[in-house]
């Protein structure tokens, strides 16, 4: 996307997570924020629990990287002439403000259009920018965890309530990516047509979309999954699909969804060779049939060994496994490095670099390139002064509050 630029008026992750993937493509995005506090998330102490370094903050850096801030006051009739300045040589409008927001700033679609007819206009919003509520504003939290009903069907109903969120900005950057795809469409659709698009993703929308398979089994059947606790009993009736504990704790996930062409090299790999011969496992209607003899046998058999072995152990199985891992095993995980899946970026503060999570698509197999993402307003003479913008109208708009 060398050669776009994107304008971004957004805080928080939902919508800046877009625009962090838009820079990793290659597009010039210009993060616009307030002169003063800049985006409000710089000012989060804490996440999931954990004190945060503002020198070193993951809600920025996730999904800030390879942006350019710049400090401006939409507030103000000098910012947003400053905002309109940008707005001409920008393929994309990008935010996250509510309408309300935005018709009283003079930044909403046509407003922006009005200066740049060309530009395409994405939004994302919590519920979506039609409808009663399309001025209610809302976290990946409220919209795409807790209303959309992704954390119902994750919370196991023995537990009398429900879970919290537990990863923050989940959903956001989810979402992100959806408004990425769906600007890349639209940019298409302009070179093609010659038409500017206005594009909107919705938290509420991301998570149905996550959880369609099982969003579209409950309107056909009139009940969705649910979780279910460690030691429930087992939703599957297939004894090769479940989670089984090691010796030491540990949990391998057996995902075979479908037996057939299997059984023989499965029970090999968990040493239980004489099931396969077993008339009641054999095949796979006698396997399923008999399940719960089935996953009795292959629960002693996996909580013989420990977890390590396992891990080594079933790596030339032919059916699908997975160790079931924390989020920050997957860091030393030599798939996901070997997949460039982790990349380290200078720090803003100078201090020891960075690591932050690539984006989720390569092409060719080449790893994109990622930066840091901008302090506050690190930006704003350098990409004025390209407007042409002269130093002393530089700082005129500084000494009024207009730009940081």
């Amino acid at each position: 996307m060398n050669g776009f630029r994107v304008l971004e008026v957004a805080q928080f992750t939902f919508v800046p997570a877009a625009g962090g993937i838009l820079a990793d493509w290659g597009a010039d995005v210009i993060k616009v924020e307030h002169p003063v506090r800049g985006d409000t998330q710089r000012g989060f102490i804490n996440m999931g629990g954990l004190q945060l370094d503002p020198d070193r903050h993951p809600l920025i850096e996730h999904p800030n990287r390879g942006k350019r801030s710049v400090g401006v006051d939409v507030s103000t009739a000098d910012g947003q002439e400053v905002l309109y300045e940008l707005a001409r040589t920008a393929d994309v409008f990008l935010t996250n403000y509510l309408p309300g927001v935005r018709q009283k700033n003079n930044f909403d679609v046509e407003h922006i259009r009005k200066i740049n007819p060309n530009i395409i206009y994405a939004r994302g919003s919590a519920y979506g920018d039609k409808g009663p509520e399309r001025d209610t504003g809302g976290f990946d939290g409220t919209a795409f965890w807790t209303r959309s009903g992704v954390g119902h069907s994750l919370s196991p109903a023995e537990l009398g309530g429900p879970l919290s969120q537990g990863i923050p900005a989940f959903g956001d950057s989810i979402g992100g990516m959806f408004i990425a795809g769906g600007i890349a469409a639209a940019l298409l659709h302009r070179e093609r047509t010659g038409e500017a698009l206005e594009v909107d993703v919705s938290l509420l929308s991301t998570a149905w979309w996550a959880a369609g398979a099982s969003v579209t089994q409950g309107l056909e059947k009139g009940v969705t999954p649910r979780a279910t606790l460690p030691n429930a009993e087992s939703p599957s009736v297939n004894p090769f699909m479940g989670n089984y504990q090691t010796s030491d704790g540990g949990t391998i996930n057996l995902c075979i969804v479908s037996p057939t062409g299997y059984i023989r090299d499965t029970f090999d790999h968990l040493g239980l060779p004489s099931l396969a011969d077993d008339p009641r496992f054999s095949e796979p209607r006698a396997l399923i049939e008999n399940s719960e003899a089935a996953r009795e046998l292959i629960t002693v058999a996996i909580a013989s060994r420990p977890f390590d072995f396992w891990r080594t152990h079933l790596k030339s199985m032919k059916g699908q496994w997975a160790p079931f891992q924390s989020l920050l095993d997957l860091t030393t995980d030599e798939q996901a490095l070997a997949n460039d899946m982790i990349v380290e970026v200078e720090s803003g503060c100078g201090g020891t670099p960075f690591k932050v999570v690539r984006g989720p698509v390569q092409f060719n197999h080449e790893p994109l390139q990622t930066t840091r993402a901008p302090q506050a307003s690190e930006h704003t003479e350098l990409v004025l002064m390209e407007l042409g913008l002269d130093w002393d109208r530089i700082s005129e708009l500084k000494e009024i509050g207009a730009i940081a």
